[in-house]
C-alpha cells in the first residue's frame, strides 16, 4: 500500500465504513448525520476524496473499501514506525511499554507471535 495520509475525520468516516460495509450510500449518509452531525453534502465530498485516494470505492450506490481496516492501520504503523524510531520495531515497542505495563496475559500473546513470526536462522 502506498502512503496514504488521512486526517482524523477522514479516519473517522473510513471506520465508519469498514464497521458497517458493504453499506448503501444513503444509509452511510444517516449514520454520518447521526454520529458526526454532517450534512449530507458533506458525507459525499468526503467520500468521493477517499474514493479519489483509493481506500473506499462507491459502485453503483454501494460502499465498500479497497484497503482493509487491519492494512491501512498496520501501515500506518509502520510508517510511525520509520520515520518516529528510525525503523526500529524495538524501540518502538520500548516507547510503548514504558508507559503501559503488561498484563501477564499481554506479554504472553505478544511472545507468541514473535515465536511464529520469528525469521528462523
Amino acid at each position: 500500500m502506498s502512503e496514504m495520509e488521512l486526517g482524523a475525520i477522514q479516519e473517522r468516516f473510513a471506520d465508519i465504513v469498514w464497521a458497517h460495509e458493504p453499506i448503501g450510500s444513503g444509509e452511510l449518509v444517516k449514520i454520518c448525520e447521526r454520529e458526526l452531525n454532517w450534512k449530507k453534502p458533506t458525507t459525499y465530498t468526503v467520500l468521493r476524496k477517499l474514493c479519489e485516494k483509493g481506500l473506499l470505492q462507491n459502485q453503483d450506490g454501494v460502499v465498500t473499501s479497497r484497503i482493509s481496516r487491519e492494512e491501512f492501520y498496520a501501515a500506518k504503523t509502520e510508517s510511525i514506525i520509520e520515520d518516529s524510531f528510525a525503523g526500529s520495531l524495538p524501540a518502538f515497542v520500548a516507547a510503548f511499554i514504558s508507559r503501559k505495563k503488561l498484563t501477564q496475559e499481554e506479554a504472553q500473546e505478544i511472545q507468541n507471535m514473535i515465536d511464529t513470526f520469528k525469521e528462523e536462522g
